[in-house]
């Protein structure tokens, strides 16, 4: 068998980084952990090419050479997963797909021949049996969970690592929490799933042995849902894989009691992790009640950030506006949150329903849903009616991200940021790339930018007041061309 594992192309979002990766000269921020892992479970005698269209183009050449194609796709691939399907089955091929996007809308992919569908380490296998004997069905799909300490490691060798600017490694599945417009629990369970220490380390000394030396993000959805484990077993092991390692750092997603944990997070930053994701929505009370967000209620979220921060911890933050309880102060109480915690990298959206949550549930029985979700945490939409006026809840939407990335108070966030930032002292491996992006961000933001003038002057604050923090306030700068390049097209 010669297969095709094909992965979509993302639309210019948020988080594709797409404008910024343009300063590093890479093409795509992660590669397809995905279909590297399935590459791993797939018979040893086919022949496997990788084409991830983020990165390069599916040609004729590669249809002409394959018997099969697998896809998995996100949800906010949706649009290039037809795309590339449409053209798989022109070429005659045998087409498989799997992954988010398959899993809740694959009775719309009428071109696919099998979905495999859950997690593959359970229904590939009966798939792969009963294509080798000729009677391969349409769906495979279960409502077990994976045992991940038989998950293999991912083949890294079908990558081309030049092309991306980070990694990605998965350590567990599931979260103990029930958010009601989360997906997660309803595609993964509650119960956390983690591989062992061994296994994580087996796949960082594949990514070392290739010659990766940059940063790699833990795609867990909720990094700290069994800490007993990590202080005890997964931190110790990677503290000690980093010794002589200069140049690996870590960075994964987390909830907001990690806060709590002073020695959890001193064993993280030790370990490498030097930036989590955390899910804060909203300051509102009523808000974080009415979505069961009952880990972020009865608390100070500024001080919890501030508190990881200081501990060396860069924090990025969701935030969401279009809860029932939502008023139209909401959008100015989300501005001064978000200024005044020094979150930098603020993914502020609107509510979505996507299926399988209960808020999906709840709007349902209600009447109020319109249409599929985006995937797109970012472009303005919502699959819901609200309860405020929807003309109200855009122009308040739009406002807060005119606001939140312009030039002057993106970069007084920065500093913000920077003045509680405590990160280890570490000796940093200068790349070419870094010197690339330095001079390339003095042109683009310092002499052409729209906000120049509020770009030098963090330079020139952090060089005398953070001197150490320069290189960061450097890429913090960059990210925010993008962000800002990605937020003008749903505020214009």
């Amino acid at each position: 068998m010669k297969l095709l594992l094909i992965y979509p192309e993302f639309p210019d979002t948020f988080w594709s980084f797409k404008h910024a990766l343009a300063f590093v000269g890479k093409r795509s921020a992660l590669p397809p952990l995905g279909l590297l892992t399935v590459a791993s479970m797939l018979p040893q005698t086919w022949s496997l090419r990788l084409v991830d269209t983020n990165v390069r183009k599916l040609t004729k050449k590669d249809l002409a050479w394959a018997d099969c194609a697998f896809v998995s796709a996100m949800v906010v691939q949706r649009e290039s997963a037809h795309q590339l399907i449409d053209q798989c089955r022109d070429a005659g091929l045998r087409i498989v797909a799997g992954g988010p996007l398959f899993q809740i809308e694959h009775d719309k992919f009428k071109a696919v021949d099998h979905f495999v569908l859950n997690e593959a380490e359970l229904t590939l296998p009966s798939f792969l049996k009963d294509l080798e004997q000729g009677r391969a069905r349409h769906v495979y799909e279960t409502d077990q969970y994976a045992d991940l300490r038989q998950t293999p490691a991912p083949r890294w060798e079908l990558l081309d690592l030049r092309r991306y600017a980070g990694m990605c490694i998965q350590f567990s599945r599931g979260c103990p929490f029930n958010c009601d417009f989360c997906n997660v629990t309803a595609l993964l369970g509650h119960r956390m799933r983690i591989k062992s220490s061994q296994q994580i380390i087996a796949e960082l000394d594949g990514l070392y042995a290739r010659g990766w030396r940059s940063d790699v993000f833990f795609v867990d959805d909720n990094f700290i849902g069994n800490k007993p484990f990590l202080k005890d077993d997964l931190l110790p092991a990677l503290i000690a894989w980093r010794q002589g390692k200069a140049g690996i750092g870590f960075y994964t997603e987390a909830s907001i009691n990690l806060a709590d944990d002073p020695a959890l997070m001193a064993l993280m930053v030790n370990a490498g992790f030097n930036t989590v994701f955390i899910g804060i929505e909203t300051p509102d009370e009523a808000c974080l009640a009415e979505c069961h967000k009952v880990q972020n209620r009865h608390r100070d979220l500024v001080a919890d950030v501030k508190r990881m921060q200081r501990a060396g911890l860069q924090v990025q933050g969701g935030f969401i506006v279009g809860f029932d309880h939502d008023r139209p102060s909401i959008f100015q109480k989300q501005i001064e949150f978000i200024q005044n915690s020094g979150i930098v990298t603020a993914m502020v959206g609107l509510l979505q329903a996507p299926p399988g949550t209960r808020l999906y549930e709840r709007m349902k029985q209600e009447g109020r849903l319109c249409g599929d979700s985006s995937g797109d945490n970012v472009d303005g939409t919502t699959n819901i009616i609200p309860a405020m006026s929807l003309d109200v809840l855009q122009a308040g939407y739009k406002a807060m991200l005119e606001h939140l990335y312009s030039p002057e108070q993106y970069y007084r966030r920065i500093r913000t940021f920077l003045r509680e930032y405590r990160p280890p002292k570490i000796r940093e491996r200068i790349r070419f790339s870094h010197a690339l992006a330095l001079l390339r961000s003095f042109y683009r933001l310092g002499l052409l930018g729209k906000g120049r003038l509020g770009y030098w002057k963090l330079i020139l604050w952090t060089q005398f007041r953070r001197p150490r923090l320069l290189s960061k306030a450097v890429v913090l700068a960059i990210y925010g061309y993008h962000f800002r390049k990605v937020c003008q097209r749903h505020v214009t």
